[in-house]
């Protein structure tokens, strides 16, 4: 019984963890370019008292053995980079990647950062940033004098300026790749880091072979599913409420042993 109080410790534990992912992607539902976590557990280390196949005499075998687990845990969050939902925003600055990729971000401390929230704005100094002022990688700088822009599928960025006929190219945006995506360590705003487990940024042109497109003017909202987070969550909590029975049960057996005995 004792054993039933640990055992129910890492089930509630895990929950409780699994909650938390819960709660992280309901609340944002709709953050521009969120991704949602999922937890996944595996089961601890079993006690083994009885081995199957030991020899129970010098012709028989046992048929099962006897094995008692010690509970559950959680092995890791991991990132889902499904695709979300696509909204017309009209505005010039806009970007959704359709298919794989990132856009690059250079942080203040000169560290490369991944995101695939493509709204960005201009600075003081004609220079695309995103919410946080932090500039696109390769930078493109819009002229004063533009009057418009255009990003074509494959990120060439071109600008309309009073008087000129034809439009002015003023900068190239490049996606990255990682070989696996969900090794990317997020911190927060929207970025993701490079880590050993997501192996080494790959630098190509959007549209070009495992890249995705650029879709100007649209942005791509978060993957989360309410309904399914809601799905979630009920299950988890149910889950929750029966590995407390099991605190419960184990205690009241341990009350009836110390009373009786």
């Amino acid at each position: 019984m004792q054993a039933a109080l640990w055992i129910s410790k890492t089930g509630l534990a895990a929950q409780d963890t699994k909650m938390s992912a819960i709660a992280n992607n309901l609340a944002n539902v709709n953050t521009v370019g969120f991704k949602k976590s999922r937890v996944g557990f595996s089961d601890l280390f079993y006690q083994t008292q009885r081995q199957a196949g030991a020899q129970v005499d010098q012709q028989n075998q046992l048929p099962t053995g006897l094995q008692i687990g010690n509970g559950v845990r959680v092995t890791g969050t991991q990132k889902v980079f499904t695709s979300g939902t696509f909204e017309t925003t009209n505005q010039d600055l806009d970007m959704a990647i359709i298919g794989q990729g990132f856009f690059e971000i250079e942080m203040a401390n000169g560290e490369r950062a991944f995101t695939r929230n493509g709204q960005f704005h201009l600075n003081s100094e004609g220079l695309m940033v995103n919410g946080d002022g932090l500039p696109l990688v390769p930078q493109v700088e819009v002229p004063e004098e533009a009057t418009g822009i255009s990003i074509g599928t494959d990120g060439l960025v071109t600008v309309s300026v009073a008087g000129d006929v034809e439009p002015q190219e003023i900068g190239q945006i490049n996606l990255i790749n990682f070989a696996n995506a969900a090794g990317l360590e997020a911190i927060g705003g929207n970025l993701f880091r490079e880590t050993a487990g997501s192996g080494p940024a790959v630098e190509g042109i959007p549209g070009e072979g495992a890249f995705g497109s650029i879709k100007h003017k649209h942005l791509e909202g978060s993957n989360v599913s309410v309904v399914d987070e809601m799905v979630e969550m009920i299950s988890t909590q149910r889950a929750y409420e029966m590995n407390a029975k099991v605190v419960s049960s184990a205690d009241s057996m341990l009350k009836f042993l110390n009373q009786s005995l």
